[in-house]
């Protein structure tokens, strides 16, 4: 199935594919503070419509995550970094995928803070 993602001006927008049944709420000092539903996906299934200009990134702790914010509205749709067998991956803020019924998902708690 195809979603669309972005932020709240249009600035970072992205569809990426995925049967999405789940998502992670992390307790980490960033991913508590900002609200975040988070869903993992290899790289290869996103495909970006990003303004150069507007993409900030942020990183914290280890620096493996780069943490992706609009530089003009402030939302965070998307973080990237490696998984653990070595794929390039992308974390979706679920919350930024409109048309997605966030009630009908399974949350699963991850402890974060903790690493």
């Amino acid at each position: 199935m195809s979603h669309v993602a972005s932020c709240h001006c249009g600035a970072l927008a992205f569809t990426f594919e995925g049967e999405i049944d789940q998502a992670l709420d992390c307790n980490c000092s960033l991913c508590r503070r900002r609200g975040v539903l988070l869903w993992f996906t290899p790289k290869s299934a996103v495909r970006f419509q990003v303004d150069p200009a507007a993409l900030r990134t942020y990183t914290f702790n280890t620096h493996r995550l780069q943490h992706h914010f609009c530089g003009i509205c402030g939302v965070a749709p998307f973080s990237e970094g490696i998984a653990p067998d070595g794929t390039e991956t992308v974390a979706v803020n679920l919350r930024c995928v409109p048309a997605l019924d966030l009630a009908a998902l399974k949350v699963v708690a991850h402890d974060g803070a903790s690493r």
